[in-house]
């Protein structure tokens, strides 16, 4: 076993603390890898809080992660020491059923390991993320880092950019499509990237005129404030797609409303039950589709990676050293990071804890 340093949460009401772990031996398919940053998404928040009912103590979070190859296991061929390399949200899936040999590894028929928070399907233990020193990831879950690509930019994309890009790649959004992106935070903001590097013009929706500047910063060719009737009225049956990236309920229907007939409504940020209901008229009437997306496939991934590196495209971030995560769980939970924290792990590396 390999000693790892990490943040970790003890419990849901206590703040993350400093934690000294085991790391497995690498497997014969295993890499194993040296964390040079490391996101935070909302996810780690929840799943730090148990939010969803489903975490175990003490967890270490952190699925948006970027390192340097230190080692590679015998049966290992794409990777050798020295090579940059992400990991993501998934660290392993049976890799036999229909969706796995499909390469949408995420929809899994028996259930994806989590890269935190899961179990792993050889020993049983519980798998622990990012926010430490050092992580070891079966081969085919690793994540080749294109040249050119910032690193410390790039690991939100490992999360927040497929979970953006899958469903726009799937439901074949491209040239001449309308897209409407609902929230401006870190989906949001890529997913207006995105759609604008896939040919698609977009719109961003957001209930905040303060928002309206920095939307057209990121590219977004129009911008409609929600709250306001007259803007909402004015793009009626307007858009081809609608890509929600809202983590808290809200009303759908307005924004189904905006719609085309046969116009699609795509849910990557909310895991809750829709309040208020649907109105089935906003659907049947026009054949309207809601639909929902989970993060992407590993081939996607390093697909996305490498479009983001073609196309100078990277996540809005600010740096944060480690000691401050509590501080940045504190701000990410207010809004308030534009649009992305990710930790520069030598803040760890450099700690007397």
């Amino acid at each position: 076993m390999n000693q790892a340093k990490s943040y970790a949460a003890f419990a849901n009401d206590k703040p993350l603390a400093p934690f000294t772990f085991d790391r497995r031996q690498p497997r014969p398919d295993d890499v194993a890898i040296e964390i040079l940053y490391c996101g935070v998404c909302h996810s780690d928040l929840h799943f730090a809080r148990n939010d969803w009912g489903m975490s175990q103590y003490p967890v270490v979070p952190g699925h948006e992660i970027v390192g340097r190859v230190t080692s590679v296991g015998d049966k290992v061929s794409r990777f050798k020491a020295g090579d940059l390399v992400g990991v993501g949200c998934m660290v392993d899936s049976c890799r036999t059923c229909a969706a796995c040999k499909d390469g949408v590894e995420q929809y899994c028929l028996e259930g994806f390991t989590m890269t935190y928070g899961g179990e792993d399907r050889q020993d049983g233990t519980m798998t622990q993320g990012g926010y430490s020193d050092a992580i070891v990831v079966s081969e085919h879950f690793v994540l080749q880092m294109p040249d050119g690509i910032d690193l410390a930019s790039a690991a939100p994309i490992l999360c927040a950019g497929v979970t953006t890009y899958s469903p726009l790649k799937h439901h074949g959004v491209g040239k001449g499509h309308k897209v409407g992106v609902i929230g401006m935070g870190g989906l949001g903001h890529m997913g207006v990237k995105l759609a604008k590097a896939l040919g698609a013009e977009v719109t961003v929706f957001t209930r905040s005129d303060a928002k309206v500047e920095e939307a057209k910063r990121n590219g977004a060719d129009h911008v409609v404030v929600s709250s306001d009737q007259a803007q909402m009225d004015a793009v009626a049956e307007t858009f081809d797609f609608m890509l929600d990236t809202v983590p808290v309920q809200h009303d759908l229907n307005p924004y189904l409303t905006s719609l085309k007939y046969d116009g699609t409504h795509i849910i990557v940020g909310l895991l809750e039950p829709i309040e208020p209901a649907i109105e089935a008229f906003n659907l049947v009437f026009k054949r309207r589709v809601v639909a929902g997306s989970l993060i992407g496939g590993i081939a996607e991934t390093e697909e996305l990676l490498k479009l983001c590196a073609d196309q100078g495209i990277t996540c809005d971030i600010e740096m944060l050293d480690i000691h401050n995560i509590n501080e940045g769980f504190e701000r990410m939970e207010k809004g308030d990071v534009r649009y992305r924290f990710v930790i520069d792990m030598a803040t760890l590396k450099n700690s007397a804890d």
